[in-house]
């Protein structure tokens, strides 16, 4: 499902030496490392510094001009930058998996309303996303505690603390050892793109 890390950096190609600011949405850690790995191995002499923040923090050192590169899953609008799809970006509904919404195959959307979802911290771009998608179906979200990191997310849904939607990629390893489910939404996985 990776793409091959060359295809993201075409403009290096040649480069002997260097530096190279990378910024990443804290979500899209969970997958960048395993590009960066492939990218070293063909790209030794190439120094990189990661820098993983919440998408407005992206955005900040972009305009800063302090970032080479930044991955995110929304790139800014009327801008200037040149913005590239590169990877799907599912969004999905986790719960416990005792939660009763576990063992329904096709949840109504207008069903979540009768949830606490937990939420990322503003400036999210899995949080942006995800108010906007409640908005244009007319589903009131209730919102329970707001969380910094995907980590305290997961952890506070394993917890029963509510639902909550993160990116796919980064519950595999709940999903694997059945410390999180997915639940069966319609219109659901939201299928963004990592830019």
């Amino acid at each position: 499902q990776l793409v091959d890390v060359d295809v993201l950096f075409r403009e290096m190609k040649g480069l002997e030496h260097g530096h190279l600011n990378i910024s990443v949405v804290s979500t899209a850690n969970y997958f960048t490392p395993k590009l960066l790995a492939k990218f070293c191995q063909r790209h030794s002499s190439i120094n990189i510094t990661l820098n993983v923040a919440n998408r407005d923090a992206v955005l900040k050192q972009v305009t800063d001009n302090t970032a080479d590169l930044a991955v995110m899953g929304q790139p800014p609008e009327n801008s200037d930058l040149a913005a590239e799809p590169f990877m799907k970006n599912p969004l999905v509904v986790i719960a416990p998996p005792n939660h009763p919404l576990c063992k329904l195959k096709r949840i109504k959307l207008k069903r979540l309303e009768q949830e606490i979802f937990l939420l990322r911290e503003q400036g999210s771009g899995t949080r942006g996303a995800m108010e906007r998608f409640f908005a244009e179906h007319g589903i009131k979200l209730h919102a329970g505690m707001e969380m910094g990191t995907n980590e305290a997310i997961k952890q506070a849904v394993q917890a029963g603390m509510g639902l909550a939607i993160l990116s796919l990629p980064s519950i595999e390893l709940e999903l694997e050892t059945g410390r999180l489910a997915v639940l069966n939404v319609e219109y659901f996985p939201i299928v963004r793109h990592w830019y």
